[in-house]
This record gives structure tokens, C-alpha cells and sequence, in this order.
């Protein structure tokens, strides 16, 4: 058995509701998906979604990597690539291709085995507990009301809320969080996430505040991603846990974090490696007792890798009509990712869909993706009515 090649499509879509952080406070409305299908002689195609900004790479790496090889192989294939990316620093767009092919020949595995992703990874269980994740910034206090019932209305009771501008909003809006999680009749547990926004010091200073009202499960990201002395800092100066870690890209980038003791949960995201790098880092936070939360993606088909992991605590679910261009075969119950038994991750394209939004090229002005850290980020907060980032 062997791949033939690789296809790609890549359409955009109109999300459901705007979407947005501190550092794009302004949000976008609209989205891309990269299809990935990777094709074998046996009839078996293997199915992903991926980012658009990496499909030049998708392809160079398939073709040079993966066609003529034997699918089944997906971790000697998934070092191939990260052997070649080597001296090109396996990073960025990059580590992106890598990831997003290592998803696609895991879904071909699975469906060569006419299983679940699920069952091929080993899980012994199809639920995945899910928390409510708004990436809510733009979102005005009735549509942040109406978003957080909404999803307690599915039986989920933890939500992330967009922290980091203001301190009268963020308390505020934690509170309007933690009334409508309420109504699952569940007791509420609240994460905040400021994207990097802060400095350390300034992270304390307001998780502190946030913690004289609120029971804070974790705060996410309260300072750079890669300072692990300001991580601790931070973690050694609240009650609640540091999370971080879903824009690193490799196991290499966690040692000294976990080393340093500067995270209290780990977060592995679609970029860090794909579901073959991914592992890795679930074991290494197994092997340190840390806890690891995996990230949002479109349908949720992440659930898949996260049901196999023995340390996973909750998933993130961002509802923001990403379903687009496809169907997938899980649902939420009573707080619950249920995953089902179709082959592989239960991902089926919509051709039409697809062909009717279809875009040449990926951009900021296609997508909406603002992107970027927003200036004065980690000096000074945003006072109200003040112009945000585009208002110029």
C-alpha cells in the first residue's frame, strides 16, 4: 500500500458570530479552511483540516516525503518530515504542513482500519469533557449572556472568558460569565485568557483582583509564551493555575517550562506537532503529574487525540459556526464532546460547498485574521472609549 499524493482545497466561510482577543479587539466575522486529502492506491483517502498559509508546504513535504511510501507508518513518516525541516527550522508555516499532514495520515489510518480515530489511538472512551470557550472580546454583554447559556443550555458549566484591557469590563464580564454558566445547574468554573497581552507583573496585579470576587480555575497565558522566569512569577503570585502552551510548536519549547516548574497545565494545540508531536508532549506532562488541556478546532475532530490522553481535563469549544464546508461525526452532551463510530475522524467534505467559496490564496483581508500583538501590549491598559486597534 502506498500514497499517490496529496489535494488540497482551500474556501472561506462566514463565522456565526464575530470572534476576537486583546490583541484584536475589534474581531473578525470570517474564516478559511484548508481540505487536506492525502490519496492511496488502495481506494483510502485520508481527510484534515489545515491552515491555508501552509499549503505551499503541505505539498513540497507530501511530495517529497510521503507519496510512494506506506501510510500505515505514520510515526517513521511524521520523523521524516521532521528530519528535513531540520536545518529549515521545523517552526511556523512549517510545523504547521508537518502537523496538518501528521492529522491527515492518522484520519487515513483509522479509516484503513475501518475504526474511529479514537479507537486507533488507543482510547478506551468516546467522551472528552468539553469547556465553553467565547474568544468573546467584540462580543457586547447581552451576546456574551446569550453565548455562555447558550452553551450551558449543553450541559457545559467551565468557560474561558477574553481578558486583558480593562479591569472594570474583565470584572464585569467574568461575573456575566459565571451567572449564565450557572444555569447548567452545575457549579461554574472560570478560566480567563489574556493572550499574552500582559506583562508578569501585570497579570498578577490583575488576576489578584480578579480572585477578590471570582474563583478562578486557571489563567491562561498571562505573559509571554516562551518566559517561563515570568510564568512562575505569575504562578507563584495567584491562587489560580498557570495554563500555557498552545502556540509552542515542539516538545523541545516545554522543557523549561515544565523544568522551571512555570505551568500548571499544559495546552497542546493542532501546531505542535500534529497528533505524533502531540503525544510526546502528553507525556511528558504524564511524567511530571501536570495536567494538559487540548485546544479548539473546527468540529472539535481534536477530541479524537483527546480521549486518548490519561491526563486530559477539558477540551475547548469555541461554537462560532466553523462547521463549514463539511460534517463530522461527534456532538455535546451534558458537558461532553460523545465522540462516533465513523471511520477515521468523522470528517466529510461538502464538494459544493467547497467549489462555491473557493479562494486562490489566503490573506488578512480574505479571513479577517488580524493577527499580530496589539501595540501597548504589556505597558498599559485600554481606557474606556478609547480607539482600538483598525479605529484609526
Amino acid at each position: 500500500m502506498k500514497i499517490t499524493g496529496v489535494r488540497t482545497q482551500l474556501y472561506r466561510y462566514n463565522l456565526t458570530r464575530p470572534i476576537g482577543d486583546a490583541n484584536s479587539p475589534n474581531g473578525w466575522s470570517t474564516g478559511s479552511h484548508l481540505a487536506v486529502f492525502i490519496d492511496t492506491d488502495a481506494g483510502v483517502t485520508g481527510v484534515t483540516l489545515g491552515g491555508g498559509s501552509a499549503r505551499r508546504h503541505i505539498h513540497s513535504l507530501a511530495e517529497e516525503l510521503l507519496v510512494g511510501k506506506d501510510p500505515r507508518g505514520v510515526r517513521g513518516l511524521w520523523q521524516r518530515m521532521i528530519d528535513r525541516a531540520f536545518k529549515g527550522n521545523n517552526r511556523g508555516v512549517v510545523n504547521e504542513a508537518i502537523s496538518t499532514l501528521d492529522v491527515c495520515l492518522w484520519d487515513l489510518k483509522a479509516r484503513l482500519n475501518n475504526e474511529p480515530l479514537w479507537k486507533t489511538l488507543g482510547a478506551s472512551n468516546r467522551h472528552v469533557r468539553a469547556y465553553a470557550s467565547g474568544l468573546d472580546i467584540p462580543l457586547s454583554d447581552d451576546e456574551l449572556r446569550a453565548f455562555y447559556t447558550r452553551m450551558a443550555g449543553k450541559g457545559i458549566h467551565a468557560g474561558k472568558l477574553k481578558v486583558g484591557l480593562n479591569m472594570a469590563d474583565d470584572l464585569r464580564r467574568i461575573g456575566i460569565m459565571r451567572d449564565a454558566l450557572a444555569t447548567s445547574g452545575k457549579q461554574p468554573e472560570l478560566m480567563v485568557d489574556s493572550n499574552e497581552y500582559w506583562s508578569p507583573k501585570q497579570a498578577i496585579r490583575h488576576i489578584r483582583e480578579f480572585e477578590e470576587q471570582f474563583d478562578i480555575f486557571w489563567a491562561e497565558e498571562p505573559a509571554r509564551r516562551w518566559d517561563y522566569r515570568g510564568l512562575r512569577q505569575v504562578s507563584e503570585g495567584i491562587r489560580a493555575a498557570v495554563a500555557t502552551g498552545e502556540n509552542l510548536d515542539h516538545i523541545s519549547e516545554f522543557m523549561a517550562l515544565v523544568d522551571n516548574r512555570a505551568v500548571d497545565v499544559i495546552e497542546i494545540g493542532r501546531g505542535a506537532g500534529g497528533i505524533t508531536g502531540g503525544l510526546q508532549i502528553a507525556d511528558l506532562a504524564y511524567a511530571f503529574e501536570i495536567p494538559v488541556s487540548v485546544m479548539n478546532c473546527p468540529g472539535n475532530f481534536s477530541a479524537h487525540f483527546a480521549a486518548a490522553l490519561p491526563n486530559h481535563i477539558w477540551m475547548e469549544v469555541l461554537d462560532a459556526g466553523r462547521v463549514a464546508g463539511f460534517t463530522i461525526d461527534t456532538r455535546i452532551e451534558d458537558g461532553w464532546i460523545v465522540l462516533g463510530d465513523s471511520p477515521g475522524s468523522g470528517i466529510v467534505f461538502d464538494e459544493a460547498f467547497m467549489q462555491a467559496n473557493a479562494v486562490a490564496d489566503p490573506s488578512t483581508a480574505d479571513t479577517g485574521l488580524a493577527g499580530g500583538r496589539r501595540q501597548g501590549a504589556a505597558l498599559y491598559e485600554i481606557a474606556e472609549g478609547e480607539a482600538l486597534w483598525g479605529d484609526e
